[in-house]
């Protein structure tokens, strides 16, 4: 885990995930794409019938977020992380053609881990109930799919500084299973 932050630039290429481990804190800026379950189906069923993507996962973030809607003078409105195990059975379809992070909160499941391992990919977590916070982070906003889902359509966000922290690292690390083993190992505190 490294004591300083870590700040990458999406598109994020093999060489930028790499040396991360599992509880890094990192700041992404650059480009960054939010898609939710719907929108993860609709992706899954292009696959299938040999359709292009709406966007070539290639080196690309995914956050599982729907966001609210942006009050005036906003950019986005509160856009906090959903549970990533609802992407679980899709996730493997997009990191086998590049994806190389994910942005969410909760375990993922042993076939979604295999597949980042394999093919090179990481999970970030952003904190729950930062929602407004998060989405400051944001500067621009734009549909670039599925529009008729509303807040699950698929959105290019330009952010900055984007707070995560790394769940899950190319060498088998994960954060949620490591941090119960040291909670178990604490002293008693009573």
């Amino acid at each position: 885990m490294a004591e300083e932050i870590v700040r990458l630039t999406a598109p994020l290429s093999f060489e930028d995930i790499e040396p991360l481990s599992t509880g890094d804190i990192v700041r992404l800026s650059g480009t960054i794409y939010t898609a939710r379950d719907a929108a993860h189906a609709r992706m899954a069923e292009a696959i299938e019938a040999g359709e292009e993507l709406p966007f070539d996962p290639e080196g690309q973030v995914i956050y599982f977020t729907g966001p609210a809607p942006a009050k005036p003078g906003q950019v986005m409105g509160p856009a906090g992380p959903t549970t990533s195990s609802r992407m679980d059975r899709y996730s493997p379809l997009l990191v086998e053609r590049g994806l190389r992070g994910m942005v969410g909160k909760g375990l993922r499941s042993e076939a979604v881990r295999e597949s980042m391992q394999e093919h090179g990919c990481v999970y970030f977590g952003a904190v729950e109930g930062t929602a407004a916070l998060l989405s400051r982070s944001v500067k621009s906003v734009e549909v670039v799919a599925y529009e008729d889902l509303d807040s699950e359509a698929i959105r290019k966000l330009e952010v900055e500084e984007f707070p995560a922290v790394v769940v899950n690292d190319l060498h088998g690390g994960d954060l949620y299973i490591e941090g119960r083993e040291r909670w178990r190992r604490a002293p008693n505190w009573g």
